[in-house]
């Protein structure tokens, strides 16, 4: 058996804002709640990956790194861009305005409210 990724726990303060922030900078699908509580806000990324929101008290931050292609990254820009949310190209600098990548030709970061670091990487 293939051994594949199914979903990761991503803390927040309010997992449905986490949620719907991380779904609408990414254009992806916000599912409805999950758990046995529906204590879950999760965001499908694909077929096989769901990030499952969590309120947590104090939320230990992660770092999530995305391949994407050049179509999907410039769409990922514009909404960063349109929702005036900071990004960098380096996880120091997250908010530096540079999408050069040191290990791509282009990338960026950006953080959510509580300091969750994402990182997309394209091919060109």
């Amino acid at each position: 058996m293939t051994i594949t990724l199914n979903h990761t726990i991503v803390p927040a303060l309010d997992n449905r804002q986490a949620a719907h922030f991380f779904a609408t900078i990414m254009g992806l699908e916000e599912l409805p709640p999950a758990g046995r509580t529906g204590n879950f806000a999760p965001v499908r990324v694909n077929a096989q990956l769901t990030l499952d929101f969590m309120t947590v008290e104090q939320p230990a931050a992660l770092h999530l790194g995305f391949d994407v292609d050049p179509d999907t990254f410039d769409q990922i820009l514009a909404r960063l861009r349109e929702n005036g949310v900071p990004f960098g190209n380096h996880p120091a600098h997250p908010d530096n305005g540079r999408i050069d990548h040191p290990l791509c030709p282009r990338g960026l970061f950006f953080v959510d409210e509580v300091r969750n670091l994402y990182e997309l990487m394209s091919p060109a």
